[in-house]
């Protein structure tokens, strides 16, 4: 099967800047389409960014700018470097990425468990 862990959530002041990252492991064949997502308590979970495996990228209103997705083809990684955060950046980020296992070679979405980003005011 295959996981998707992040890291580099935290807390950070506002007007400051943090950097996700995100990497695939197990039976993977090819990725395709990555992206992050964030949720705050009570609301439903919204696009931050994607980007496709050629490099292609779309950004949500809130976030053009600032945040810039970027992406490691040969690591299965990708990465959320956030800059001039603001408070309402606070939420769960997840990443997520179409996957194609070499078991089903069928495009598959998965998510990654989420990293808690606080930003203070």
């Amino acid at each position: 099967q295959v996981q998707l862990v992040e890291s580099g959530g935290g807390l950070v002041q506002t007007g400051g800047s943090l950097r996700l990252s995100c990497t695939a492991s197990g039976n993977i064949f090819t990725n395709g389409i990555m992206g992050w997502y964030r949720q705050t308590p009570g609301k439903q979970r919204e696009l931050v960014a994607t980007i496709t495996r050629s490099g292609t990228t779309t950004y949500a209103d809130s976030v053009k700018g600032r945040f810039t997705i970027s992406r490691d083809n040969a690591k299965n990684t990708e990465y959320l470097q956030m800059n001039t955060l603001k408070p309402e950046d606070s939420a769960v980020y997840y990443c997520y990425a179409v996957v194609v296992t070499r078991s089903t070679l069928q495009p598959l979405p998965y998510w990654g468990q989420g990293t808690q980003v606080t930003v203070s005011s």
